[in-house]
């Protein structure tokens, strides 16, 4: 199936969409948006999309993969997180007008939490930046859309509510560009606990658990080894293949020498299982660092993570490079993690500082410490007015990511912020969202019936010998 799109830059643009449009009918190819298909062509289209998307897990860790789909089973909520590829390719080539930023390819209300900061205090922003690709600005917001929308609409609000949720996070995301296009905050702006609203200063403050409590779940504080759980499955006889992969991690990434790291020797590792929907069926793993005291409670935990390719590859559109126009190309970046860790550099004002990469058994690793400061919302428990404000936080921290995608971090001329701004009408634009937020989440609870019918059927059991 092939797709196109066209947009309004002008009408020569769109006389060569449609001359190629012609060219392809006249070949006798499919020419329909995965959005127009029928009932039963949808369906071929999601159980296709979803093999091909997890052909990898399948052949990296096969019951990894087949706990992804029992999990995507289980809710349109878990169903969305899940399928970032499917709502991508449904908004292919799409906004070719609007200005390209370094999206994060995955905002939604749950990647949104708190994490430590180069000097080791809890801050909330972005904390998943697997899918990142440099996209229309757009994207980010119409992922995000959807999230807040179905968050609300699986809580069995109506689409009214439903719609002024999604509203909130968009005037945060508006509102939060106009400020930085008036004094350039972005560059040094994050949500501490001296500058948050209550909601985010109530979990930053819950969040500073004591680290020996953390510590206490994770590992044997009196023998300095992880404790083996339905989660957590002791790799111990591997501690020198890892002591070379953050040897590595360490020469690479120019990770700074603290008093919390010692001097990074592996004194333990685990596989750890069951993390996160998008990423089951890829390895992930514990490294336990010793720390510069006998005390195991100053010891510090890293985790690793398998990365992948973005479920945005390939499908940007083209009317202009990527690199906007500084010489950068993704190709340009150093592998999958490499990718990542540049979105994470890029869309945090000072963040985790033990974020890096590294490769083990010829795979790339995303690398990252496991902090006690790592915590999020749970938006199963807000009100309607509570989801609101949340959303429009939520949107002006997705405003800091864009607007520091400038010339003062190398990736496009000018200002960001004044580049969105420029680009759209706010009020028609939010209009726009807000009715394909609406749509998606409809076209979404659709797929996701049609899935858990094969899945029920057996449709992904036998993947792996196709």
């Amino acid at each position: 199936m092939q797709i196109i799109t066209t947009n309004d830059r002008d009408d020569r643009d769109r006389t060569d969409a449609f001359a190629e449009l012609a060219r392809r009918q006249a070949r006798g190819e499919v020419i329909v948006p995965p959005t127009r298909l029928s009932h039963e062509e949808r369906r071929l289209h999601v159980r296709a999309t979803l093999r091909e998307d997890h052909q990898f897990r399948i052949q990296n860790r096969p019951e990894g993969a087949q706990a992804k789909f029992d999990k995507l089973a289980e809710s349109a909520w878990d169903f969305f997180r899940g399928t970032a590829l499917l709502f991508f390719r449904d908004i292919a080539g799409s906004d070719g007008h609007l200005p390209i930023v370094l999206a994060t390819g995955d905002a939604h209300p749950e990647n949104f939490g708190v994490m430590p900061n180069e000097d080791g205090a809890p801050f909330f922003g972005l904390n998943d930046f697997d899918e990142a690709h440099f996209a229309p600005f757009s994207w980010d917001l119409k992922r995000a859309a959807v999230g807040f929308y179905l968050a609300a609409r699986e809580e069995g609000r109506k689409k009214k509510k439903c719609r002024k949720t999604v509203r909130s996070f968009l005037d945060g995301y508006f509102d939060g560009l106009l400020e930085f296009a008036r004094d350039d905050r972005e560059k040094w702006h994050e949500f501490r606990i001296d500058n948050s609203p209550p909601m985010i200063r109530e979990l930053l403050e819950s969040s500073r658990t004591r680290r020996r409590e953390f510590l206490d779940e994770l590992i044997d504080l009196k023998k300095g080894t992880f404790v083996s759980s339905d989660e957590i499955v002791a790799h111990s006889k591997r501690v020198k293949d890892f002591q070379k992969a953050i040897d590595h991690y360490r020469e690479s990434c120019d990770v700074p020498d603290t008093k919390r790291t010692g001097h990074f020797q592996v004194k333990d590792v685990a596989i750890k299982k069951g993390s996160g929907t998008a990423s089951l069926g890829l390895d992930r793993f514990f490294v336990l660092i010793d720390g510069p005291t006998e005390d195991h409670a100053d010891d510090i935990v890293l985790e690793m993570k398998q990365t992948r390719r973005s479920a945005l590859y390939g499908l940007v559109p083209n009317h202009r490079s990527l690199d906007g126009g500084n010489g950068q190309s993704e190709g340009e970046m150093s592998g999958e993690a490499g990718r990542i860790v540049q979105s994470h550099q890029i869309h945090l004002v000072g963040g985790d500082p033990y974020y890096g990469e590294t490769t083990l058994d010829e795979r790339n690793f995303l690398v990252r410490e496991r902090s006690p400061l790592k915590d999020d919302i749970d938006v199963d428990d807000l009100s309607h007015s509570e989801l609101k404000e949340y959303a429009s936080i939520c949107g002006r921290t997705l405003a800091i990511a864009h607007a520091r995608c400038d010339e003062d971090t190398g990736l496009i001329e000018g200002d960001a912020e004044k580049e969105i701004l420029g680009s759209v009408n706010r009020e028609v634009f939010t209009g726009d969202i807000v009715r394909f937020s609406e749509c998606a989440v409809r076209r979404l609870r659709r797929d996701h019936r049609m899935f858990c019918k094969d899945h029920a059927a057996g449709a992904f059991e036998f993947i792996g010998g196709e």
